[in-house]
């Protein structure tokens, strides 16, 4: 008995020349991927030594003069921008892993009847030592600190010199600095992944 028009059933008939272009065509994916992955992992990790250097250069230009006291407003928007894109790029890396672990792997084995979880085995492997927890924690602590409370620290400096100096806009400046670095921190929280395993 012959399909009928609307059941497509053509469409999902696979050769074994098919599933040999299939396998070649999730493994590109996968090594591009993998490569988009490792160069955004190297991009994240610099903007923390950015971030860094743009705070010893503020710090040493605001501190050889009292007068300058208003370079502490440029660093919570350092610490703003900078941040936003780390964490940007650091959810694109995880969501990579993601689709490596529930959609590519599954695709794989699929396509080579291999048993579940024998197919990119590292990319649930680095996620399920016993120490991942402690990791994650110390990675969120230490991007807090650096993205959020520098940026806190930067504005309290600020008020703390001669306060009654500020003007309205400045102020409103300050607040701003301060509403947008709040919204960074509950983010970053948001997509600190403590969880282990796939």
């Amino acid at each position: 008995m012959l399909p009928s028009d609307s059941e497509r059933s053509i469409g999902k008939i696979v050769t074994p020349y098919q599933e040999g272009l299939l396998y070649t065509t999730y493994m590109n994916e996968y090594i591009k991927l993998k490569d988009e992955q490792i160069q955004r992992m190297g991009f994240r990790d610099n903007l923390l030594y950015l971030t860094l250097a743009a705070f010893g250069g503020v710090v040493s230009y605001a501190a050889t003069d009292p007068s300058r006291y208003y370079a502490f407003l440029v660093l919570p928007w350092v610490c703003f921008i900078l941040g936003w894109t780390y964490l940007v790029n650091d959810e694109k890396i995880s969501a990579i892993g993601r689709y490596f672990r529930y959609e590519l792997s599954d695709k794989l084995e699929k396509l080579t009847a291999t048993e579940k979880g024998l197919l990119l085995g590292w990319e649930v492997a680095h996620r399920s030592d016993k120490r991942k927890l402690t990791r994650k924690i110390f990675q969120f602590i230490v991007d807090e600190i650096t993205f959020f409370i520098s940026g806190l620290v930067a504005l309290s400096i600020f008020w703390l010199t001669e306060p009654t100096l500020h003007s309205l806009p400045i102020q409103v400046l300050s607040i701003v600095e301060l509403v947008l670095l709040c919204f960074l921190g509950f983010w970053i929280f948001v997509y600190a992944d403590f969880n282990k395993g796939r």
